[in-house]
């Protein structure tokens, strides 16, 4: 006697490093006992947020809770997606004009909060990127913001941006 199913045979998956370059500080206890800052950097590959940012929040979703909203500073994004869908829901794309946070983007998830995280260019070199990632997850004196990528005592703002 034969059996039929309805489910196909199972298939080997070849493995598939995710792809966002992302650094994350260590989770603190509770969304309030977060320290001010920011919780880490995040390292897009292109100018193409509704891509790179499908991509970020497809690895934070499962990670952070549900992300509800994300905002990015137009200054260094060309066009800015009003959503995105991340692991089957909608994500509210909002941006803010403070010039002194254009390398920045929050997220906003109901059951985590807010986070922010540091946003270094596509076209930063490998070895800047690698330092500011590692500075930005740190927390140290001289660490990464919003408004001064590079840690204030090195290379300075400039050093970051001499690429573009």
């Amino acid at each position: 006697m034969s059996t039929t199913t309805d489910q196909p045979p199972p298939r080997a998956v070849p493995f598939r490093s995710p792809t966002t370059r992302l650094a994350l500080k260590p989770v603190a206890p509770s969304p309030t006992a977060r320290p001010a800052g920011l919780d880490g950097a995040w390292w897009p590959r292109s100018r193409d947020l509704a891509h790179e940012l499908t991509a970020l929040a497809d690895v934070l979703d499962p990670l952070w809770g549900r992300i509800t909203r994300i905002a990015v500073n137009p200054l260094q994004w060309p066009i800015i997606p009003r959503r995105i869908v991340v692991n089957g829901h909608v994500v509210k794309v909002d941006w803010f004009t403070s010039p002194f946070e254009q390398h920045k983007i929050l997220l906003l998830s109901y059951t985590a909060g807010r986070w922010d995280l540091l946003v270094i260019p596509p076209e930063t070199d490998a070895v800047a990127a690698a330092r500011l990632m590692t500075a930005a997850t740190a927390g140290a004196a001289g660490s990464p913001t919003g408004s001064h990528p590079m840690p204030m005592d090195q290379e300075g703002p400039a050093r970051l941006m001499a690429g573009r």
